[in-house]
């Protein structure tokens, strides 16, 4: 069964169950970076290649459940959700799996290694990042219950528990940024100029999966507000 039928059939039934299946691709993309960062501190760069390989196949299934999604999301009237706040949450699904491909090419096209300084620190930022996205997974999937229920009633505050939650892991996703940050700035006159940049971008781009997870969170809130 293609992609195109597969998603023909769930439209029927709902217009975000296709949001949901993108979501769970974008998720399991993500998870790799906790095993990829594994593989950096370890300096095992064979298996940096091999996640990095699965990284971006999963982006690319993404990308795939996106095309088709965009292209046969319903648009009428009747939508219990208007065609175009799916689509901005879709924008925003599919940019924390390019976010996680980004990652991932930079660091094996790169061979980049971490400092000893911040090897230590980092799978606990990785696995607070992804932390983010499983719960970005979990209030998006709670998006077909909320239309069910019309945007009332105890949906709505068992959603916006699962979002403050979201909000807090971003949080400590924060800090710990800062932590990193705060130690390579302390070593950064010791490494070469450019690994220190490609050093940055990397932190920030791992900030950013959060990021991106708590956009997720913060639309579905507009929604809960209307």
């Amino acid at each position: 069964m293609s992609v195109g039928d597969y998603l023909s059939g769930i439209f029927g039934n709902s217009p975000v169950k296709p949001m949901q299946q993108h979501m769970e691709k974008v998720f399991a993309c993500v998870s790799e970076l906790v095993p990829l960062f594994d593989a950096v501190v370890a300096g095992d760069m064979d298996k940096v290649a091999k996640v990095q390989k699965k990284i971006s196949t999963l982006e690319g299934e993404a990308d795939d459940l996106k095309r088709q999604i965009r292209l046969q999301l319903p648009s009428g009237m009747f939508m219990p959700v208007s065609r175009r706040d799916l689509l901005e949450i879709l924008t925003m699904q599919d940019k924390i799996a390019n976010t996680s491909k980004d990652i991932a090419g930079t660091i094996l096209g790169r061979k980049m290694t971490l400092p000893d300084q911040i090897s230590k620190d980092y799978p606990a930022f990785v696995k607070r990042c992804v932390d983010a996205c499983e719960q970005a997974q979990v209030a998006i999937n709670e998006l077909d219950e909320l239309v069910e229920t019309g945007f009332r009633g105890h949906e709505v505050k068992m959603v916006q528990k699962i979002i403050n939650k979201l909000d807090k892991i971003e949080g400590n996703t924060d800090k710990l940024q800062v932590k990193i940050r705060h130690k390579l700035f302390a070593i950064e006159k010791d490494l070469p100029p450019i690994d220190v940049m490609f050093l940055y971008e990397i932190i920030d781009l791992t900030g950013e999966v959060a990021d991106q997870s708590q956009k997720v969170g913060s639309r579905l809130q507009l929604l809960l507000a209307r």
